[in-house]
């Protein structure tokens, strides 16, 4: 694709904003809640486009658009709309348990209710999926995107310099500025991806034809899957894909990040909210375009990226110049914000659940800032390493390849907070057992039911977690619950306007599936 000054100097412009203010307003982080935490200042509106933004990347954008064209359709859109869902359970009964007890990480919350032995775990659980799984996943699929849309599918070198560019975009205002650093870049870069995907998705639909589209797809369009489809049978919809979504949205430590930083409970809420309407327009700026894209470009998703192609091949044949570019980096911004916000988690972690905790205890501000500046550094060149490997077809897509492995903690993970959360007497053991359990007994599913679809595997797994967590708490339980930190000065007053406007989410989401049912 030839590139025009006019591209050029949209897509330089743009990142040179998004560079310039977030490294402007995080110069001055003195402390490790400055740089970890953006000294939990936050507002609602910075948290609602930054989860967004941490969320939606070329996860999707690949990913997610590829199902869509794919084996599953819109069906693929309960990731998203379960989501918005989620979202809501996570503001009015997670977030006021994590932001009273001041905790910096996810992992330190499993120390206050469990023990040391359980935080270590999850912290070392977590550091694994970050820099394997999901950094490498998120750098694959930017990497791929650039290829796609501005070079040669055939030709290798050209992903590797797309892994190169955002991996070093990312690092360099994540290494700089932290969290702060990272929101302000999300407001950009979440408003720019909500911008260009609805552009994209009206070039689309004048491609298509309005009409066109709905009979030609008429298959595509449904939520509901039968209970024997490989990847999202209806019965995973019960049960199965409410593991993943609540262990993502309530105790994934890049989305929670940002909610961990807010200035009040009441802004924390009012921002997951917010980022549960906008879930709610997720998949027709993502799904749908996908879904064209195969009714237009099907001859031209070959190859081993096949369908992942779809959502680049729409930008490269139907938009123009300006445009083109702007779309480019709002596609290009989400990737960097999901990059940088698993950058910044993933030193976090690091730095405050495994150095300052096990390793260096007396540590300073100074020292614990400048440790999570080099993790950062170091876990974008492991990423970007990693990266290129993805490509191999046995992975059957990026989507399905983060998905996947996610499944072997997640199910433990979410396991052991509920369960601690709703049995007060729950000991040490149960917490512990648990998260090591989960691995082997994911492990064993995968190998012996590969064929059962992972959601549905990931249930099975996490019922057989909570039985051996419950005979353990029945034989040994605490002889009294444990005594979670208070933050004092914290303001837990109830806010109803949070409590109505989940409300609305939830029957929004729920009319949708009646129309796409």
């Amino acid at each position: 694709m030839q590139l025009t000054a006019l591209d050029i100097c949209t897509f330089v412009a743009f990142f040179g904003v998004v560079v310039g203010v977030s490294m402007y307003k995080s110069r001055r982080e003195k402390t490790s809640e400055d740089f970890f935490l953006a000294s939990r200042s936050l507002l609602w509106p910075f948290i609602g486009l930054s989860l967004i933004a941490a969320n939606i990347s070329t996860e999707h954008f690949v990913g997610m658009a590829g199902q869509g064209a794919g084996i599953a359709g819109l069906a693929v859109a309960s990731y998203e709309w379960i989501a918005a869902i989620t979202l809501v359970v996570v503001a009015i009964f997670f977030l006021p348990r994590f932001l009273r007890s001041g905790i910096f990480t996810i992992p330190e919350y499993l120390e206050y209710r469990y023990n040391a032995a359980a935080r270590a775990i999850m912290a070392f659980y977590t550091m694994v999926i970050y820099i394997g799984v999901t950094i490498a996943a998120v750098i694959y699929s930017g990497g791929l995107t650039l290829q796609t849309i501005f070079g040669d599918l055939e030709n290798a070198s050209h992903l590797t310099y797309g892994v190169i560019v955002i991996g070093a975009i990312a690092g360099l205002y994540t290494i700089w500025g932290g969290l702060k650093a990272v929101a302000w870049a999300d407001l950009f870069q979440g408003s720019a991806l909500i911008i260009g995907g609805a552009i994209t998705m009206v070039l689309g639909f004048r491609a298509v034809g309005w009409s066109n589209f709905f009979e030609h797809n008429a298959d595509r369009l449904h939520m509901i899957l039968p209970k024997d489809h490989s990847v999202l049978p209806w019965t995973a919809l019960v049960v199965g894909l409410w593991i993943p979504n609540f262990y993502y949205w309530g105790l994934n430590q890049y989305i929670c990040q940002r909610t961990l930083a807010a200035k009040t409970l009441r802004q924390g809420q009012l921002g997951i909210i917010f980022a549960a309407a906008l879930k709610l327009l997720i998949p027709f700026i993502i799904i749908f375009p996908g879904i064209m894209a195969l009714q237009l470009y099907k001859d031209q998703m070959t190859g081993e990226s096949g369908t992942d192609a779809a959502y680049p091949l729409l930008i490269k044949n139907l938009v123009g110049p300006g445009f083109r570019a702007f779309i480019f980096a709002a596609i290009s911004g989400a990737v960097i914000s999901s990059l940088a916000s698993m950058l910044n988690s993933a030193s976090t972690i690091f730095t405050m659940d495994l150095v300052k905790r096990h390793l260096r205890k007396d540590a300073s501000d100074k020292s614990l800032i400048w440790t999570g500046r080099a993790a950062t550094g170091v876990f974008v060149v492991i990423g970007m390493l990693i990266a290129p490997m993805l490509g191999d077809p046995r992975f059957m897509g990026i989507f399905t390849y983060i998905q996947e492995f996610q499944g072997y903690i997640s199910p433990g993970i979410l396991g052991v907070f509920v369960f601690g959360m709703i049995f007060k007497k729950a000991p040490p053991a149960a917490g512990v057992v648990g998260l090591l359990l989960s691995v082997p007994v994911y492990g064993f599913l995968h190998w012996q039911f590969g064929g059962i679809a992972f959601l549905n595997r990931m249930a099975i797994t996490f019922a057989v977690l909570l039985l051996v967590m419950l005979i353990i708490t029945l034989v040994k339980p605490l002889s009294k619950p444990k005594v979670m930190p208070i933050r004092e000065e914290f303001d837990m007053s109830p806010t109803p306007l949070v409590v109505w406007l989940g409300g609305l989410v939830i029957v929004a989401t729920l009319v949708l599936y009646w129309i796409f049912r």
